[in-house]
């Protein structure tokens, strides 16, 4: 069977001669520095350097331009804790044992890649969303939001574990600490690793006051796949999170009047709470015209749906506006203190998400809206690589990558593979040829069943369990929409028999206890 997993362990001597080389090359001695930047829910759909259909985003697409894109980049468990359990160990949701957001603490004494890049005399800090459970460890520095944070002057956890409010828009209230710990907090003697995890995109998309009016003057296409009716896809019609019959007209569209109420109503009655008289005064006079349109006109059936979407993509759009805006701030920054040459600046987020696709919002499916997420790497002096990497990646191969390109060897039970030949403008022969995904969160929120599958460039295949036994293959090549579940069709036997043994062979290879059994498979 072929290789699914690219092995590549580099001795700490080697990585360090080649950095030693790159350095000299730039002029610079100092080790590299790593920004990660990860966004919740941020789309590939919702950035124009990926997607000219929607927004525009100057600084995520600068970090792009003078970088790499990722082409074929996936997530191992579409769900945000999970994701940044995946991402932080470089392993499976199996193996880290971070499953779901419902029943699952991080276990923070277990190896991660701050902690490693800590031990070689890397400065590590977080700000942002953390998202859980326990506090953050393997970090010199880190303050965090509450659960999911607040987007008006939210509250923060701080190394004294103690809760403080903050003042503000809290996209850019962490980009104000990020951009301050570099300034005055660290060692400037040390390299560093700073990760910026925002709370933005998340539901329910409350944009910044400055930013309430944009895209107001366009209607947005439907995608073509808005009104899908499941067929032959039972997982696909048993979920709840449709825009249409899930997204409440409340909490997610902001449509507050008296004597309208709503199961999230009181949810967000507290979020605009929280806004000072200002704020307030800035939020009713957008809404109110609009809550007083909708009441008037009182939309019903297919009207109603589309008018959702509308209300959702903008506020949507205008949430990534500012989250662009401070991404510029952090490169403008690294530049005019010429650090930006020496600096690793890589922009990802923790899953893709639904912008009204199969009629959906959120994410989970491993369809590929959400399986996918955007990752850019505007790339240090002496990695010539430009353009776009078409490889299969995934963010458990993130660890391995900071590790290697800081001279720290990867433990053999990472389960990522680094990036760095990929960087170097490499096309290892042994690249994975599939990547294996698994969700585990049901029933929950949303109710999207439980299920595991495998993807390779053509082809993916999805086994839902637990309380359903259903299978789907689809041909992405032919049918990029996933519209068509080809399993159990004529012809598609031996395609489906060699997904199988390959799907089997990465669960062992990840030692995950929930496997696909062959031998149940031929009663």
């Amino acid at each position: 069977m072929t290789n699914l997993k690219l092995i590549c362990p580099v001795a700490g001597s080697v990585v360090l001669g080649m950095l030693t080389a790159c350095q000299q090359k730039s002029g610079k001695e100092a080790p590299l520095n790593i920004v990660y930047i990860m966004t919740d829910d941020h789309t590939a759909q919702m950035m124009s350097c990926y997607d000219t259909r929607y927004i525009e985003t100057p600084n995520l697409d600068r970090i792009a331009a003078d970088g790499v894109r990722f082409t074929n980049s996936f997530v191992a468990n579409s769900l945000s804790g999970p994701s940044r359990a995946c991402m932080l160990t470089g392993k499976h949701s199996c193996g880290n044992r971070f499953f779901d957001n419902t029943t699952c603490v991080f276990d923070g004494s277990q190896q991660t890649f701050p902690k490693l890049l800590r031990k070689a005399g890397y400065q590590t800090a977080l700000v942002g969303k953390w998202h859980l459970e326990s506090l953050p460890t393997g970090f010199d520095y880190w303050e965090i939001l509450p659960e999911q944070g607040d987007y008006y002057n939210p509250d923060f956890i701080t190394m004294q574990n103690d809760t403080i409010p903050r003042h503000g828009y809290v996209t850019d209230i962490i980009t104000d600490d990020a951009i301050d710990w570099m300034e005055n907090g660290r060692d400037k003697d040390k390299p560093f690793c700073l990760l910026i995890h925002h709370k933005a995109i998340h539901r329910n998309w409350m944009a910044d006051t400055t930013d309430l009016a944009l895209y107001e003057d366009r209607d947005f296409p439907l995608p073509e796949t808005f009104y899908d009716d499941y067929k032959g896809r039972p997982a696909a019609a048993a979920q709840e999170m449709g825009i249409a019959k899930d997204m409440d007209l409340i909490y997610d569209l902001k449509m507050l009047a008296p004597g309208k109420d709503s199961r999230l109503k009181e949810r967000y009655e507290q979020f605009i709470g929280r806004m000072d008289k200002d704020q307030r005064a800035a939020w009713d006079r957008f809404y109110g015209p609009i809550i007083d349109d909708f009441i008037r006109k009182n939309p019903q059936g297919k009207e109603l749906a589309e008018w959702k979407f509308q209300r959702y993509i903008k506020d949507y759009m205008k949430t990534v506006k500012s989250l662009d805006d401070n991404v510029g701030r952090v490169l403008d920054y690294l530049k005019e203190k010429g650090m930006l040459e020496n600096t690793l600046v890589v922009y990802t987020s923790d899953q893709g998400f639904y912008m009204g696709e199969h009629g959906w919002f959120d994410k989970r499916f491993m369809y590929e809206e959400s399986m996918r997420t955007p990752l850019i790497m505007r790339l240090p002096d002496g990695f010539d690589r430009r353009g776009d990497i078409t490889e299969l990646v995934q963010n458990i191969d993130y660890a391995p990558t900071f590790l290697e390109l800081a001279g720290v060897r990867i433990p053999d039970d990472i389960h990522g593979v680094s990036l760095v030949p990929l960087l170097k403008g490499e096309h290892p022969d042994n690249w994975r040829t599939a990547l294996y995904y698994h969700f585990y969160e049901y029933p929950a929120e949303h109710m999207v069943k439980r299920h595991y599958g495998i993807r390779t460039d053509r082809y993916k295949l999805i086994h839902f369990y637990n309380d359903i036994d259903e299978w789907e293959l689809f041909d992405l090549e032919n049918d990029p929409n996933e519209l068509n579940n080809l399993y159990g069709t004529d012809g598609y036997d031996d395609i489906t028999a060699d997904l199988k043994r390959q799907m089997l062979a990465l669960q062992e290879q990840y030692d995950d206890p929930v496997r696909f059994s062959p031998d149940r498979d031929r009663e």
